[in-house]
């Protein structure tokens, strides 16, 4: 509806957003930089963030980026499973038939990489998400099962992502072993408010839209509820062009905002 009011060629602020599309906000290009340093460097890296910060994102241009005749990505998020299903998954990611027992699954896993990064010349990369759901025993393993070599060497990246507290809790005691060997940590922000109307406005650009549709004030107002986070951006965009479109509003206003935040309850 709201589309062919504001004369728009497609839909805006949408989950299935083309990488070269992407607004480059002061931390987004931190944390793309960031994951390249890890993919020239190889071995363990964190990228965290809070929930809409647009983590999964950003991990898939990372994807995105690589080249499958180099790289073998294995994405993972932690809920879709108990930790035996998790590394069954590792397993069938790198084209084995599981095994049954934890330690047989072990071996298999670092002997499946060393084929790949030996045998093939392709590097297999492990995106683990949602690791802040991780017990303490499992991250435990997580630092035994990539060690290889007496760690002299990473044949793999391994990218762990999740919430904010899965830093904190890296920074525990017994977590040293892995968190030593963690060569990139990044933490994506929230954009400032400068970052949110150029967000906007570049989302609407992309969607085909010639002339500004929200005011300096709207956009403010988008800024102060959403507090930058680029998920609650996206929803309450949205919600004001349907209901500028239903009372007929060619410039979106700060009432019209309003008017769409208390209408999803943010």
């Amino acid at each position: 509806m709201y589309k062919s009011f504001y004369s728009l060629a497609q839909t805006p602020f949408t989950k299935d957003l083309r990488p070269s599309d992407a607004f480059s906000s002061t931390d987004y290009k931190g944390a793309t930089n960031a994951l390249k340093y890890l993919q020239k460097s190889k071995g363990i890296g964190l990228l965290v963030g809070d929930p809409g910060a647009g983590k999964t994102f950003t991990l898939r241009t990372f994807k995105d980026s690589l080249s499958p005749s180099l790289y073998q990505v294995i994405y993972f998020p932690l809920s879709t499973g108990g930790v035996m299903d998790f590394y069954r998954g590792l397993a069938y990611g790198l084209g084995e038939e599981p095994k049954f027992r934890k330690v047989d699954l072990f071996r298999q896993i670092q002997q499946g990489i060393e084929r790949l990064a030996q045998d093939r010349k392709i590097t297999p990369v492990f995106i683990l998400d949602e690791m802040h759901m991780a017990k303490d025993a499992f991250l435990q393993d997580i630092a035994l099962l990539f060690n290889f070599q007496m760690d002299s060497t990473n044949p793999f990246i391994l990218v762990l992502s999740g919430l904010p507290h899965l830093k904190t809790r890296l920074a525990l005691n017994h977590h040293r072993p892995l968190t030593q060997r963690v060569i990139m940590k990044y933490e994506i922000q929230a954009l400032t408010k400068e970052e949110v109307s150029g967000y906007v406005d570049h989302h609407l650009k992309i969607a085909g839209a010639k002339m500004p549709i929200f005011t300096e004030a709207a956009k403010e107002a988008i800024a102060l509820r959403s507090q930058g986070w680029p998920r609650v951006i996206n929803t309450i965009t949205v919600n004001s062009l349907l209901f500028g479109s239903q009372l007929n509003k060619e410039l979106i206003d700060e009432e019209i905002v309003r008017l769409a935040i208390e209408d999803s309850t943010l």
